[in-house]
């Protein structure tokens, strides 16, 4: 199994933009968008990683001998660690490099297969680089979640019509990247959403709704008043708005405040499974990771995503281990203590 190390090494070769750095924390991508970095002086990837290190992980091995298991599930599906792949389109724009986004996609789906776990697609400007993915998750028997940017209805009811005849297992909807200017600018634009909006989407799907781009308990309130199904709390990874929150730091009042009637997701910054039981235990159901998923397709494809993911899934392990966790379930609030400035 490749180590992240021996992923980045290898991804450093095959592409032009990304440096792969040691610490993937923003730093020295600032401001590259289109690139993987942040938007402006990419302050707020900066912050979605920093800020975790200021969450901390309270040692108990007082507990007995338990082996942790670190399944989950999500919509019903079972899985074998609480992290999914995040949706990225653009892979060569964006990292530099020599893959289509098909083949990206392919890779991204197949290599959470094998690692039990799920990956979500992208979707982008022309209407194909939304079937396209689609599609791919219905020849893998609905094992994927798509992803819809928040077009204006015209581009919203070309995607709907395939998804109404799709096996995917839900619909995600980022409505944080209508702050993406590209899209704002293309033929068929995006826009922010309404709760009016978000019902009628809810009610026209046959699948659950992921609303992502919740940084605020009263976006997360609209969500639930619109009726999703889950929200993922999100500010794009810092491409959309400089100058913002971190992610970790508005989850657990989120979490507080709707989790008992939805599922929560997490992303931004989430590197580890140090990371991931933070996220957990401030009140996150599972957690989306991006760059460093993509850094491991790009590296070595479909085994790549499944190298990365058991990783995590290790270091997951090992953590609930030596702090006195057996199950996810046990991964509570108490297990961190977060460090004030």
């Amino acid at each position: 199994m490749k180590t992240m190390k021996e992923i980045k090494q290898e991804a450093k070769t095959k592409m032009n933009k990304c440096r792969a750095c040691p610490v993937c924390n923003g730093l020295a991508c600032r401001g590259e968008v289109p690139g993987p970095g942040g938007k402006g002086s990419g302050s707020t990837f900066v912050r979605n990683v920093a800020q975790l290190s200021k969450v901390k992980v309270n040692m108990d091995v007082t507990c007995g001998p338990i082996v942790p298991d670190t399944s989950s599930k999500l919509f019903g599906k079972e899985v074998s660690l609480p992290v999914y792949a995040a949706p990225i389109a653009g892979i060569t724009n964006n990292f530099g490099a020599e893959m289509t986004d098909t083949q990206y996609n392919a890779d991204i789906l197949d290599g959470c297969i094998m690692a039990n776990t799920i990956g979500f697609t992208g979707d982008g400007k022309f209407i194909d680089m939304f079937t396209g993915p689609l599609s791919m998750i219905d020849q893998r028997d609905g094992q994927g979640i798509c992803t819809m940017k928040p077009w204006v209805k015209e581009g919203i009811d070309l995607r709907l019509e395939a998804v109404s005849k799709s096996k995917v297992l839900a619909l995600a909807t980022d409505i944080d990247s209508a702050g993406l200017p590209l899209l704002r600018n293309s033929e068929i634009p995006v826009e922010t959403k309404s709760v009016k909006a978000l019902k009628e989407l809810k009610a026209a799907l046959n699948v659950p709704l992921i609303v992502k781009g919740i940084m605020t308990v009263d976006s997360a309130l609209r969500a639930k008043q619109a009726g999703a199904d889950a929200i993922v709390v999100s500010n794009h990874g810092g491409r959309v708005l400089d100058e913002t929150v971190s992610t970790i730091e508005v989850l657990e009042d989120i979490a507080e405040t709707v989790g008992d009637s939805m599922t929560i997701l997490v992303d931004g910054g989430f590197r580890t499974g140090h990371d991931i039981f933070k996220a957990l235990a401030l009140g996150a159901d599972g957690v989306l990771i991006g760059r460093p998923v993509s850094l491991a397709a790009i590296a070595y494809g479909p085994q790549g995503v499944h190298d990365y993911f058991m990783n995590l899934k290790n270091e997951l392990a090992d953590v609930m281990l030596m702090s006195g966790c057996a199950t996810i379930s046990d991964i509570t609030r108490d297990k961190i203590t977060v460090v004030k400035d």
